[in-house]
């Protein structure tokens, strides 16, 4: 059977059609600020993106570059601004620590990439509503909910068993563990019902939801496994390792994988199309799809205006 290659603006389009449909039914347009204190080539890739993804869509945007010194005064200033409805901050600025600091400091009511810790523990711990009412979904950050979206589009979810649990039986490798993708993507997948090798530098953490947990939320584990171990097993493989040097083996893959590329780099040889049944090379046009459904439902939550978009 020959692969199928989805690329990421089919996965986009109904998503774009729903919200340029919604902001064009508005008296206001959403305001997102994006802060860039970084000189990451992908995190500027991403704001250009962003941008473009925005304008078209009949939402304002707006790039502030600031020195990684000033960005928390610039986050503070942002918060305070009555006319932004959504903060971005690109990732990683410092590297270590203070990277989660910052993300505290972003207001959880413009946290477009819900990274702040409201946000963060809520996805973790399985918590799939900020009210009682469950009214309110917490933010989810853009790129993993990019990944979700892509594999409920080539029908990895099974969508006849209940919410929650669509993804048991699959087993998933994940080659990144960044705070940002990585971890978060994990984490949904194991919530989901997946079996979730992580994989970064340093080792391969099993992530998996506990049966009878009272929150029924994942586990994470360290095991002692090797990549060849536990890709020829995975269901589906999804890379996001910045670098061009990094490619993993077609050898390794199972027959019939479904191959994700998150990375801006391809992170698959050229070959992975002979053993993948679908591969995904990038992303990037969900990804900024997802951050103006953040931006919308962000909106609609503190200004008591329901939208299609955000209730979707």
């Amino acid at each position: 059977m020959p692969c199928r290659v989805v690329l990421a603006s089919e996965v986009a389009q109904p998503f774009r059609v729903s919200i340029m449909s919604d902001v064009e039914d508005r008296s206001v347009r959403p305001k997102l600020v994006g802060l860039l204190a970084n000189d990451d080539p992908a995190a500027g890739t991403y704001a250009k993106w962003a941008g473009k993804s925005c304008n078209e869509s009949g939402l304002d945007f707006e790039l502030r570059q600031v020195p990684r010194d000033d960005l928390e005064k610039a986050i503070k200033s942002a918060n305070e601004d009555t006319a932004v409805s959504g903060i971005l901050v690109y990732y990683p600025v410092f590297g270590d620590d203070r990277d989660k600091h910052l993300a505290d400091l972003v207001d959880p009511r413009k946290d477009v990439e819900g990274l702040c810790r409201l946000y963060y523990k809520k996805m973790h711990n399985n918590e799939r509503h900020m009210d009682e009412d469950q009214e309110k979904k917490p933010i989810i950050p853009c790129t993993p909910l990019a990944v979700l979206k892509i594999l409920d589009h080539v029908g990895v979810f099974d969508n006849s068993l209940r919410y929650g649990d669509r993804l048991r039986g699959k087993t998933i490798t994940v080659v990144n563990r960044s705070e940002v993708v990585g971890r978060p993507l994990a984490a949904l997948l194991a919530n989901d019902g997946a079996t979730v090798y992580s994989v970064d530098i340093n080792d391969i953490q099993l992530f998996h939801r506990e049966a009878g947990s009272a929150i029924n939320s994942y586990k994470s584990e360290l095991i002692d496994l090797k990549l060849e171990d536990i890709v020829p097993k995975s269901d589906v493989v999804i890379t996001g390792v910045p670098s061009p040097n990094y490619k993993m083996p077609t050898s390794l893959l199972k027959e019939g994988v479904i191959a994700v590329n998150f990375s801006t780099a391809k992170n698959f040889e050229e070959s992975v199309k002979e053993r993948a049944s679908v591969y995904v090379p990038s992303v990037g046009k969900v990804t900024v799809t997802m951050l103006q459904r953040n931006l919308l439902r962000l909106h609609d939550y503190y200004n008591e205006t329901p939208s299609e978009a955000s209730q979707a």
